[in-house]
This record gives C-alpha cells, structure tokens and sequence, in this order.
C-alpha cells in the first residue's frame, strides 16, 4: 500500500481521514506534530497556514509515496498556491471533505483550486449520509474505498497526467 501524506488546513478532516484509513475509531484529537505510521503522514493545520513550516512539509513529503492536499467543501478560500506541491515531486491527489455541507457548484470549485494546486485526481467525501444509499465519508467509510482502491493500486505512479 501507497504511503499517504495529508496537508491541509486545521479542521479540514486530514486526522479524521488518518484514522478512518487505519480502521480506528473516530475521535477528535488536535494533531500537534507531524504523526507518522506506515500507511499514512498526518500534518498540523498549522504547517500550511505558517509558511515558516512549509520546510517540515517538503522535508517529510521524501518519506510519503502520495502527497493528498485536504480542503473541506465549505472552505471560503484556497490556501494551496497554484503548484504548491511541485517542491515535493511526489504523485499528488486532492480530497474534498465535508461535502454535505455544500452544493455542487461549490465542490466543484473546491476541486479546481486542489487541481491548480497539483491534485492530479481528485476524491470526494462527506461526513454524513446525503442519502442513504448514496454517501461518502469518514464516519461510515463512503468515499474512502476509491481512495483506499488507489493506494493498493499496483499502478506506477506518475508526476504528470
């Protein structure tokens, strides 16, 4: 399995996704450090949002195999610059979390500014059921299986598209 680096701001999700990834339960714990398991590297909010952090990003992208910038779909603007993750040379994918709390327009917008930023694939999920068949998200796992299907892919991977 691919090894997972997630960076994005504080309360986008990147911890809830580390432990749904890891089939633990969910509970709400500050990430204060940069964490690092097997599978994946969870990042504090913080790292972004300083860009005198931005170093301990690029430093700790070397031991990831696929960067994964995390935006929830209500965010009101992008902190990624166009290219953030071309630095770190490793295969990136975006993820938009919370997308119940948005309409379409408004995730689609999201997933434009996580390509701009380098995202060359883009995975959707959502904390809630939006129906009840339909649905993604950390809490019952919707959304995760294309993510979890692309890390155990045995595709090489590529910087571009």
């Amino acid at each position: 399995m691919k090894r997972l680096m997630f960076i994005g701001p504080s309360q986008c999700g990147k911890t809830s996704l580390t432990q749904s990834l890891r089939g633990e339960a969910l509970h709400y714990k500050k990430t204060q450090a940069i964490e690092w398991s097997p599978m994946a590297i969870d990042t504090p909010g913080e790292y972004l949002e300083n860009r005198c952090l931005y170093s301990a990003l690029l430093t700790s992208a070397c031991e990831a195999d696929v960067i994964a910038l995390v935006l929830n779909a209500d965010a009101q603007w992008s902190p990624f610059s166009p290219g953030f993750t071309a630095p770190m040379n490793r295969p990136t994918i975006g993820l938009v979390t919370k997308a119940d709390l948005a309409e379409p327009q408004r995730i689609s917008l999201i997933a434009q500014w996580l390509t701009q930023a380098g995202a060359r694939q883009i995975f959707i999920t959502s904390a809630r059921l939006i129906e009840p068949r339909a649905a993604a998200s950390a809490l019952n796992n919707s959304g995760l299986d294309a993510v979890l299907d692309f890390l155990h892919s045995k595709e090489p991977l590529c910087l571009t598209k």
